[in-house]
Formats: structure tokens, sequence, C-alpha cells
């Protein structure tokens, strides 16, 4: 078997995407995903994103196998980057795209400048939508400047869900945190039955944060678009910045909106399509 496919990436958060508009379920398995997200011995990537066949009122539906061969419910990165991957296989000029992912139905729109912008939706807050045990247990309270031990340390965090699970910390200097040893125990902490992503964001100004990120399922990532939503909207509960906010990650900037009139959160930023190719049948055998 080969499988053509195409390189993008978001901010250095790169993606191998495969047209699978032919078929309702993805042509490559996890245990192939991983092969191919190797950076030695396969393609390299994040992750594997497939173009499936439309759902509901969307125009195609996404599905993403992260590089350890889990599925994340969506990615923000990894969408703008499937926008510019369907606009080219669509060839029709059309800037406007509905897609149906695992967190619901979200709205795409290529900007004029190359920029994606992407309605990422309503976060989710409290501790039963993360989900999260902390809190005081009933599940219906949000998790804001609430306390964790990681790593022989007390954190205090503030939980978001932008279609996926976030763990947000507000520290002093992004570029101090040991990202290899305490992300890998925020990801896999107890109180996070279905794991998490977490976020160490430094605040510059109201407008103006950085971010570094240790993503589920991925590990430390050069930029991660649902964790910048996130980091926006834990900003905004906990009064360190505005709704409106440029999110510096290692590899390039995002601007993010909190919109303060339909509550939604609004992502614009980068996709570049990086090069195509062809699976070998050598590489994903087992």
């Amino acid at each position: 078997m080969t499988v053509s496919f195409t390189k993008y990436h978001g901010l250095g958060n790169d993606f191998i995407l495969i047209d699978n508009r032919h078929l309702p379920q993805p042509i490559v398995t996890p245990e192939q995903a991983i092969k191919l997200c190797d950076r030695n011995f396969g393609i390299g990537a994040n992750g594997v994103i497939f173009a499936l066949p439309r759902q509901e009122q969307a125009d195609y539906t996404m599905r993403i196998f992260n590089s350890d061969g889990s599925e994340s419910e969506m990615c923000g990165n990894g969408i703008r980057c499937l926008a510019k991957f369907i606009a080219e296989i669509d060839n029709d000029n059309k800037t406007k795209y509905k897609i149906y992912t695992g967190a619901g139905l979200l709205g795409i729109e290529l900007q004029p400048d190359g920029q994606v912008k992407v309605d990422m939706g309503q976060p989710k807050l409290l501790a039963s939508e993360i989900p999260t045990t902390l809190g005081i247990g009933n599940g219906d309270e949000k998790i804001v400047n609430q306390t964790v031990e990681v790593a022989g340390k007390s954190w205090s965090v503030t939980c978001v869900n932008m279609g996926n699970p976030h763990c947000i910390t507000f520290v002093e200097n992004v570029i101090d945190i040991a990202l290899e040893i305490v992300g890998p125990q925020f990801e896999h902490h107890s109180v996070f039955p279905e794991r998490t992503n977490t976020e160490f964001i430094q605040v510059i100004s109201p407008n103006y944060v950085k971010m570094r990120v240790w993503e589920r399922g991925a590990g430390a990532t050069l930029a991660c678009g649902t964790g910048a939503c996130a980091s926006v909207v834990a900003g905004v509960l906990t009064q360190r910045n505005e709704n409106k906010v440029t999110v510096e990650l290692p590899g390039g900037c995002l601007e993010i909106e909190w919109s303060t009139t339909d509550q939604k959160v609004y992502m614009t930023g980068p996709a570049e399509k990086v090069f195509t190719g062809v699976i070998n049948e050598s590489i994903i055998s087992s």
C-alpha cells in the first residue's frame, strides 16, 4: 500500500496531512502513525491528520492521531493546516469551511494575508468538562487558581477545555521551566483522568504573553493552538490579561481573542506547506 501525503506546519507544530475523503475511517492505523511521526525512521511529525468525508453540516471531518498513537479531539495548529490542505485539494477558491471535529463543528476562514482564522467555540470551564478531579468533587465548579502537587512543588493552576483538556500555570519566566521533567508529570497526574496538555505562561503585558507547552500525546512542541486559546481564557479568569492577546510560542505568535459578545474564542495564525510525498509500504508495515 502506498499513501500520498502533504507535510504542513503551524508555527513549527508539524503534521502529515492525508486525503481520506474516499473512506469514513482513517486509512492509516494509530500504530502506523507512530512510525510515520518518527523523526529518524519516518517522515517526522507531531501528528497525522485525516481529511475525511463530511458529517452533519460540515464540509469535512477531521481526525488526528498524535505521535504516540493516541487520538486527540482536535488540534488548533492542525486545523489551520487542514484548512490550507483542503483548499489545495478542492482548488475552488473557497475561503470558508465548516470542519467537524471531536470537539464539535468549527468554522475556518482563510484570510487574504495567508493567515487562517478559526472559530474555536466557547471554552468549557467546569471540572467535569475538563475533566479533572480538582476542586470540591462535584464537578460543577470552575478550576481557577487551584493547587496541585507536581515534581515536589505546589503549582497554582487554572483548567480550561478547548475541545481538549488544558492545565495552565503562570510563572515568572518560561525559560526556567524544566519542561521535559514537569511536563510528563502534569500530563499523567492522577487528577486528570484523560491526561492533560499543560501550558506555562509568562505575562509580559495585559495583551502579550509568552508560552511553553507540553502536549498530551506529543510532548514538548513549538506551538499549540488550543493551548494558546486556553491560556488566554485562563488569564482573563485570573485577571492577568485582557481578552485579546498575542501569544508568543517558541515557533512564533498567535492572535487569540475571547469575544465578550458571543463568548467564543477566535484564533488567527499561519499554516505553511512544507512538502509532498508518497508513504512507502515498508515504512508502515509491521
